[in-house]
């Protein structure tokens, strides 16, 4: 397996948004002549366990991990702890288990906010979501890690 693949997992909660989201950090990891494999996930707050599945449960090795998905406030608290709890969990995972993480969790109030910083036209947070893990694993490697 080679040292510069990849795996990115997906909430698929906001299909057509995670669609838009995949395809700009694909973009952005073939742009740096890596690799990658997708996994889907129903929503954000399984993306950080998945991640640790795919870490533990597999002889694969993967240079980082990209966490795609979208949050939107609804009339419930539940944003609140989804956005909160799959942050905090990705960050574990980076300084814990010395894992290179991209997070890429759109946490926004309506569609329109998520659009912006979805389409690859605009904001394209799927790239930076990329280049962010493409970065740490660089790092990492550099420090041996």
């Amino acid at each position: 397996m080679s040292l510069n693949h990849y795996l990115i997992v997906e909430a698929r909660f906001y299909d057509d948004l995670a669609d838009e989201m995949v395809q700009g950090a694909i973009e952005a990891i073939e742009a740096n002549n890596a690799t990658y494999e997708r996994l889907s996930v129903p929503g954000a707050l399984e993306i950080p366990a998945a991640m640790k599945f795919a870490d533990v449960g597999t002889a694969k090795v993967y240079a980082g991990y990209i966490a795609l998905g979208v949050v939107i406030r609804g009339e419930t608290s539940h944003y609140d702890y989804v956005c909160g709890e799959s942050a905090r969990a990705l960050q574990e995972l980076a300084i814990t288990h010395n894992m290179a993480v991209g997070n890429g969790i759109l946490t926004v109030e309506d569609h329109e906010q998520a659009w912006a910083r979805a389409d690859r036209k605009r904001k394209n947070k799927g790239a930076d979501a990329a280049n962010a893990a493409l970065r740490m694993a660089a790092l990492k490697s550099e420090f041996k890690v």
